[in-house]
């Protein structure tokens, strides 16, 4: 039984960077900076937590949801390889993200928990 490599993607002559389905990987050297700066990001929350003056202000929880959302986009980005997949596949995740996103506001609001006026 011999194997047909007509129909195997790696054998056949596509170009996988002009069709928008593939990009180069990161290198260990991208993936220390980028646990650098989501350590980094990680210390400014706990910090700001600390700061009595910054965790009674209005701003306190919208800091630490919007450090939060920049987390969580680096590590979907990077470490589960999103950036560097077809762009099919960021439009399928972001669009229930941003639906969830706005339910979650929405009901932190709702339950007294995110006010715009205190």
């Amino acid at each position: 039984m011999s194997h047909d490599s007509s129909h195997d993607p790696h054998h056949a002559n596509v170009d996988h960077a002009a069709m928008g389905i593939e990009k180069e990987h990161p290198t260990w050297s991208t993936y220390w900076k980028v646990a650098v700066i989501l350590t980094l990001i990680t210390v400014v929350e706990v910090w700001i937590y600390y700061v009595p003056a910054i965790r009674d202000s209005r701003a306190f929880v919208p800091m630490l949801l919007i450090m939060s959302a920049v987390k969580f986009v680096t590590v979907v980005m990077f470490y589960m390889h999103l950036r560097y997949d077809h762009k099919l596949f960021r439009v399928l995740f972001t669009g229930p993200l941003i639906i969830a996103m706005t339910t979650i506001i929405g009901l932190m609001f709702l339950f007294g928990k995110l006010t715009l006026l205190k």
